[in-house]
């Protein structure tokens, strides 16, 4: 790729045209400059927001496209109107153009671009070939480790139910390295016969690696040899009146019958496919992708890209693909239910990514059609579910908007609670809900700072926790703009809900005053008598408070909201216990890093063993020296 060949244009003066034509001015001025190479370009609007992000096999020819008004779709006439100035790269190649532009769009996440929001990693299984006893685990994220890696599954679940029948046929080590090596008897794993114990030797190293290998046969797709081949010995087990032998066999080959009998696809001729289909209904696209490997369906999972109504399949399966495999290998081959445009050129590019072929390709007949067919079904009821769901939530959010009296449905509500202890590992939770459903990445947990606060003082917390949350609110977003192109402001509530009566709205009001906050509506929810869920009480500023119905859905609603945040504050809580249960006083000592630490517990026995000890004691430990061994003694005896 070239250096940066970047143009910024600004538009300046008092201009009378129209706001089509004062973008199209803009490019105009542009286009003097520009070259006839590949490239991508991004359009820029008066706030510096990136607009979208563009890819050209000739920039000048594909940028001037967008001076002229006949043709043009709502979509390019908005985006042309609030361009203000733009910026290029020049490439070698247009493969080079496509694998930046989709780079760009998955980092830059531009207004007017398709955008795949969902872009989790898929996990493995991993057979590790860097011990001489291979290990079996699930593995996500980057391929550090040596091993033979299988999938993607289409989810965490996928590969645990996966490998808790795998382990019945194919007894290999789930455990760490560590933990290996420092066994004296098997574990768990080995009794219910999910290990053959090689930890202690209770199989050879030859038999522990035939199994190994068998693994591999099966997770490669050579199942039915390999069936044949247990069956045989099964028999021969069984002629040689071995029924101990035969019945373990037996079992293993009643196992893969059970995993075989899970997969709702089976195309023992298809080696290694990735299956996008593509579904539109109401302006929205559910992409279904089903993961084929050796012949066996590891799971499917459903994504709804961003994209304007005027967006049609093809380019959104186009847009999809781009983004889908940056930073993840594609296989050898992607079947899509829609013909894509430039098909050729996004293989070229996925071929440069993942250092081997990649084919995409529309079949249209055929076994193969059926599998493409199968998924375009699964997208159009994956569609039809998030539709009706999303339904059911603006449903809810109206009722929301009738019972506390907005001026309109909420788009967010934030939610807030405390937990703690009697006032130890105190921590505020906000949870996020907006008409498609509970937001979690935008879920927020804050840890309590002020020392002044007294030990068990929700309204402290509360007070603290609504501060930080709005003076940070103020200083990213001060207009109400909301999030910016790149996703990264924070977006302001319409609705704030608070998980307490009186007192606690009490304290929201008065750092709301405190930081001239006006138009955020305030609710508390309480729980009525005895605590008793369905009779809530709710507490605006200004009105007495009040109850909904007890069949009420909108106070299921409500209360689902509470009971969201309530989990989630317990859940921050017990995590930050646990870490602090965990966490042993050498820690806090400067200089003593794990080994040293080991070594002390070692010779002591424990932390309070090493508090214990004379000088003399700490300076004769491995590895500790007398400067060390003084600093060890004055962190315990500091006040004496």
């Amino acid at each position: 790729m070239s250096d940066l060949a970047s143009e910024n244009i600004e538009s300046s003066g008092k201009l009378t045209e129209s706001p089509f034509r004062r973008g199209a001015d803009i490019i105009q001025k542009v286009l003097k400059n520009l070259p006839s190479t590949p490239g991508v370009y991004r359009m820029i609007d008066q706030g510096g927001a990136i607009l979208y992000v563009g890819k050209a096999k000739n920039l000048k020819k594909r940028v001037s496209s967008y001076i002229k008004t006949a043709g043009q779709s709502s979509r390019i006439m908005r985006m042309v109107s609030l361009t203000r100035s733009m910026e290029f790269v020049s490439t070698h190649t247009e493969v080079e153009a496509l694998l930046l532009e989709a780079n760009l769009i998955k980092k830059l996440k531009p207004r007017y671009n398709i955008i795949l929001r969902d872009d989790k990693s898929f996990p493995y299984i991993l057979i590790t070939s860097d011990h001489e006893w291979p290990q079996i685990t699930k593995h996500r994220g980057g391929r550090s480790r040596k091993g033979e890696y299988y999938g993607p599954f289409a989810s965490a679940g996928a590969v645990n139910e996966t490998l808790a029948t795998f382990q019945r046929i194919f007894p290999l080590r789930s455990c760490s390295d560590t933990e290996f090596q420092n066994r004296t008897r098997p574990c768990l794993q080995y009794q219910i016969k999910r290990c053959a114990g090689p930890c202690v030797e209770l199989i050879s190293r030859e038999d522990y690696l035939t199994v190994v290998e068998e693994a591999r046969s099966f997770l490669s797709g050579r199942s039915h040899s390999l069936q044949k081949k247990l069956a045989d010995r099964m028999q021969t087990a069984s002629d040689e009146l071995d029924f101990e032998q035969a019945a373990v066999l037996r079992d293993r080959l009643k196992a893969m019958a059970h995993i075989q009998s899970k997969q709702t696809i089976n195309l023992p001729k298809i080696d290694e496919v990735d299956v996008i289909a593509a579904h539109q209904e109401g302006g929205q696209t559910c992409v279904q992708v089903f993961f084929i490997r050796s012949g066996q369906n590891f799971g499917n999972r459903a994504h709804y890209p961003s994209h304007t109504k005027d967006d049609e399949p093809a380019d959104i399966l186009s847009a999809f693909i781009g983004q889908f495999y940056d930073g993840r290998p594609a296989p050898r081959r992607i079947w899509t239910s829609h013909d894509v445009g430039d098909a050729r050129l996004l293989g070229d590019a996925l071929s440069i990514a993942a250092e081997r072929a990649v084919k995409i390709e529309t079949p249209k007949r055929g076994l193969n059609r059926e599998l493409v067919d199968h998924a375009v079904l699964n997208a159009k009821g994956a569609l039809a579910r998030r539709m009706a769901e999303n339904a059911t939530q603006r449903k809810h959010l109206e009722g929301v908007a009738a019972a506390f009296n907005l001026s309109a449905s909420p788009n967010r509500i934030e939610v807030y609670d405390n937990s703690h202890i009697s006032g130890a590992h105190s921590t505020g939770a906000m949870v996020v809900a907006g008409p498609e459903g509970f937001e979690k990445k935008a879920y927020r947990k804050f840890n309590i700072k002020d020392k002044d606060i007294t030990p068990g003082d929700d309204y402290g917390m509360m007070r603290e926790v609504l501060t930080r949350r709005f003076i940070r609110l103020q200083k990213e977003d001060p207009e109400k703009a909301g999030p910016d192109s790149s996703g990264s402001r924070e977006q302001w509530p319409d609705l704030i809900l608070i998980d307490g009566g009186q007192g606690q709205l009490s304290v929201v009001q008065s750092v709301f005053d405190k930081l001239g906050i006006k138009d955020v509506a305030l609710v508390g929810i309480a729980k009525g008598p005895d605590r008793n869920a369905g009779r809530e009480r709710f507490f605006m500023t200004g009105k007495a408070p009040f109850s909904l119905p007890e069949k009420d859905p909108t106070l299921y609603f409500l209360q689902r909201l509470r009971d969201e945040v309530h989990n989630f504050a317990i859940t921050t809580h017990r995590a930050k216990r646990s870490r602090a249960i965990g966490r042993s006083p050498l820690d806090e000592i400067p200089g003593i890093g794990g080994k040293r630490k080991k070594a002390l517990l070692n010779r002591f026995g424990s932390a309070k063993g090493v508090e214990q000890a004379a000088l003399s004691d700490l300076e004769a430990v491995d590895g500790i020296s007398k400067r060390t061994a003084t600093i060890i003694y004055d962190f315990f005896h500091e006040e004496s």
